[in-house]
């Protein structure tokens, strides 16, 4: 990743981890609580792709395991939103251009059910059984709902700021901007410099004429042919 990604994870992160942690945690609303570091790691991973999603995820899920009031072992979430991220990158398309909301959608209500169902495993691997004692399937149904009911407020706001990180033409990683922004530039590039190739041609042709119609001029012309006096 590079380093203007890089800043724009961290800063949208914080922010997310934040807003969770001091308004959403505290809503007390029934079930799930919305979780606004899964969207960021969704929209994220479905601009920057796979390997980058799977990066921020475990980034953001390991934030979210030590910061306050976290009550479960350190790594669980790093680990569950590492393989949402890296999921919902591989739903990028090749060309980085999503031309509906269908695909960002069905990632979000996908990736909540994906995440409750992986926390409430690994729960149960350590010990932890506090998903079956509130209720799995209404875990599962309420953590979809208030994600996608938040989605189309955060998820495109999210792609927007991330693709102005990728629409550099002069970046090319193999992404997405590697078909858009880096191959019309080079596609620009190409043609103006054949373009300037050929004006250069036409100015030296019309300086190799000129010099050629100077050196015409400088040359001897033929004498006059006189009237009544014949040649010999």
């Amino acid at each position: 990743m590079r380093l203007n990604r890089i800043l724009l994870s961290a800063v949208l992160v914080m922010v997310a981890l934040v807003v969770q942690v001091s308004v959403f945690a505290r809503l007390h609303l029934p079930g799930a609580v919305p979780d606004l570091l899964l969207l960021v790691v969704v929209g994220l991973g479905l601009v920057y792709g796979h390997t980058a999603g799977a990066l921020i995820g475990f980034g953001a899920g390991l934030l979210a395991d030590v910061a306050p009031p976290a009550d479960h072992a350190t790594g669980r979430y790093a680990l569950v939103l590492c393989l949402i991220g890296y999921l919902v990158g591989l739903a990028r398309p090749e060309n980085g251009q999503l031309r509906s909301a269908t695909v960002p959608m069905l990632a979000v209500v996908g990736a909540a059910v994906a995440s409750t169902l992986l926390y409430a495993g690994v729960g149960s691997l350590v010990g932890d059984t506090a998903a079956r004692h509130v209720g799995l399937t209404g875990l599962v149904s309420t953590a979809a709902l208030y994600d996608l009911l938040l989605a189309p407020f955060t998820v495109p706001l999210i792609m927007a700021i991330a693709r102005r990180t990728v629409a550099d033409p002069l970046s090319g990683d193999g992404t997405a901007v590697a078909a858009t922004g880096d191959g019309a530039y080079k596609r620009r590039s190409g043609g103006g410099f054949r373009a300037g190739r050929m004006s250069r041609r036409n100015r030296l042709g019309g300086r190799t004429s000129r010099m050629g119609a100077q050196r015409t001029g400088l040359m001897p012309r033929p004498p006059k042919k006189l009237k009544g006096v014949k040649r010999l």
